[in-house]
């Protein structure tokens, strides 16, 4: 069971996801002002935030962005545009997955559960290793913790997910659709965005002085380098 904070303004489609998130054996709960998505996000502390980007009396991403500051729960957004811009910069502002309206009830489910297993510690992953030292880089998979230069580095569950499988075999070739079971489970079916959008957020905190930790091996997936190299 996960504690889900719903941000939604539509009454039916909030009675939609609390009625679903109940049956699953989940705990829902709701906000349908930004105001309240604070207040709730701070005092309840869910494990899931499933945001409607569509609010009437705030910018979906700009909540997004501060929900991202005083919770770490995992942020689905939930968007009816069309536009790819609000997808691609929610992810940027750390959300963790989308899904577009009208969504089915199965597919909402498979989303909730695949950033649920992440933030609990799944895939297949060995923790017991205490550093990967990759040039400058430094992983520390048993804790969560990554360093650059010594200086430590603010990552994402998404983000380090995909860097804790990048580096289980450095200078390996790793497909995308296996990086993305890896990451987010077989049940995956967002498409390319997401892991595109992770991978750019996740060069830009572990690059440093030039160096290049991640390649992309292109029509492949990404390769991690033993130690970065400079482009």
């Amino acid at each position: 069971m996960a504690a889900v904070l719903i941000v939604e303004d539509a009454p039916d489609a909030l009675e939609l996801a609390t009625a679903l998130l109940r049956q699953a054996g989940h705990e829902p709960s709701a906000a349908t002002t930004a105001a309240a998505a604070r207040d709730a996000a701070r005092a309840r502390r869910p494990d899931v935030i499933l945001l409607d980007l569509g609010l009437p009396d705030a910018d979906g991403t700009d909540l997004c962005r501060e929900l991202r500051v005083i919770s770490d729960a995992a942020i689905i957004m939930l968007t009816s545009r069309d536009d790819e811009v609000d997808v691609v910069l929610g992810l940027k502002l750390g959300a963790d997955d989308y899904v577009t309206k009208p969504y089915s009830p199965r597919e909402l489910l498979a989303r909730i559960e695949a950033v649920l297993r992440r933030s609990r510690g799944g895939g297949n992953v060995d923790r017991t290793e205490d550093e990967r030292r990759l040039g400058d880089l430094a992983v520390h998979p048993g804790n969560h913790e990554v360093t650059v230069d010594g200086d430590p580095v603010e990552l994402t569950r998404i983000e380090f997910a995909l860097l804790d499988a990048l580096t289980e075999q450095p200078g390996r070739v790793i497909g995308r659709e296996v990086l993305q079971s890896k990451v987010w489970g077989d049940d995956w079916t967002s498409g390319d965005h997401a892991l595109d959008v992770h991978i750019a957020n996740l060069r830009r905190k572990i690059d440093h002085n030039g160096v290049a930790h991640i390649r992309t091996v292109r029509g492949v997936g990404y390769r991690m380098e033993d130690a970065g190299t400079r482009p």
